[in-house]
């Protein structure tokens, strides 16, 4: 028996090609990442509210991101900065809940504290849950659960126990979520970088040459038409 596909309830999506569009544009690297916070997150989750989705989770800065040179890093702390004033105010009057996901202890503490103040005060906003993946790596990921499993089981424990795929998601970052239906990687780059490793196991897989910073609500409509048309037999 199969299972046909309408509207994903959880998205997932790769914020790829910032920077290549700012060259393109001739425009400085940074252009690019602040022309995403400012302009298309917003329209993003409007057109998932109109359209039944429930989830979205945005992959903004990886675990591998830190290697990049260091007044790029530091421009990015400013726009993760000034998008969580921006973003926070927009999408909360929106109704929509912003969680993060990735390990944030290496953030400066502001940025660490105005995540917290957001995912407060906008944490009984039901309309849309948007996700952003702060220094994520999936690897890292599965890492930190085994570390957390570790915190709970002991050695004998461990050994006694059948672990099910749903008790070890338990300890992922994504406990309180669905896995992603979709996952929509702009940019021309055929592969995941190890985003959701684990939860993405049957996630339908979508890949545009359209670059980030004009992966518009009309893009987002194209990916949704190719959902559509797929049928998602989870392995039977």
């Amino acid at each position: 028996m199969t299972e046909q596909s309408h509207v994903p309830q959880h998205i997932a999506l790769i914020m790829d090609g910032n920077r290549r569009w700012a060259r393109k544009n001739k425009l400085a690297a940074l252009q690019g990442h602040e022309y995403v916070s400012n302009k298309m997150i917003e329209p993003l989750a409007e057109r998932c509210i109109e359209r039944g989705v429930k989830y979205l989770t945005l992959w903004a800065f990886s675990t591998e991101n830190w290697n990049r040179e260091k007044n790029e890093v530091e421009g990015l702390m400013q726009i993760f900065r000034t998008g969580l004033v921006k973003n926070g105010e927009r999408l909360h009057k929106l109704g929509i809940r912003l969680r993060v996901i990735g390990d944030m202890s290496s953030f400066p503490k502001d940025i660490q504290d105005g995540v917290d103040h957001w995912q407060q005060e906008t944490a009984k906003n039901t309309r849309l849950t948007i996700t952003f993946a702060l220094n994520y790596g999936g690897r890292d990921e599965i890492l930190r659960a085994i570390q957390k499993m570790a915190q709970d089981y002991s050695s004998e424990q461990l050994r006694a126990t059948k672990l099910s795929p749903e008790e070890f998601s338990k300890y992922l970052d994504t406990t309180d979520m669905p896995d992603p239906d979709l996952i929509i990687r702009p940019g021309g780059e055929f592969r995941l970088s190890g985003y959701l490793p684990w939860q993405g196991v049957y996630a339908e897989l979508y890949f545009t040459d359209i670059l980030m910073p004009d992966f518009t609500a009309d893009e987002l409509d194209k990916a949704l038409a190719e959902f559509e048309r797929r049928t998602r037999n989870f392995g039977k």
